[in-house]
């Protein structure tokens, strides 16, 4: 690491809806949202953004666990600003509280924790996993 993940360090995704990250059962009676699986995403980014500048080349970081309640919708045409606070760090695995409001109230909040990986040992492992697969075929 470049330097030391600290509790505190934050980041934020803002995001506009539209087609593209809303859900995809819109009809006359249900209208267009960010869709959940989005949401986690944009909140991920932002607790991958809030520790990367500690990282070195060979680093990054891989999202292992979140928990994330949707509380409230977006619709289309409103931003949603996500944003992920470091609340622990115990070695690699770091620990974030996330949330994620609109212009008009908060629409989730949870939380998600990282590993700091090494990329070459990482690929190294995808690689014989990937090996092992067409073995078997």
């Amino acid at each position: 690491m470049r330097q030391p993940i600290r509790v505190g360090m934050v980041a934020e995704e803002h995001h506009l809806v539209d087609a593209s990250n809303s859900i995809v059962f819109t009809d006359a009676r249900m209208p267009a949202v960010l869709a959940t699986p989005w949401l986690v995403a944009y909140l991920e980014y932002a607790a991958r953004n809030a520790i990367a500048p500690c990282l070195t080349e060979n680093e990054r970081s891989v999202g292992t666990y979140v928990e994330v309640e949707h509380i409230a919708p977006v619709p289309q045409g409103m931003t949603v600003v996500c944003r992920a606070r470091v609340i622990m760090v115990d070695g690699p695995v770091v620990t974030f509280q996330v949330e994620a409001h609109d212009e008009q109230e908060l629409v989730s909040k949870g939380l998600h924790r990282r590993r700091v990986i090494d990329v070459d040992r990482f690929k190294r492992r995808v690689d014989k996993k990937r090996a092992s697969q067409s073995d078997g075929q």
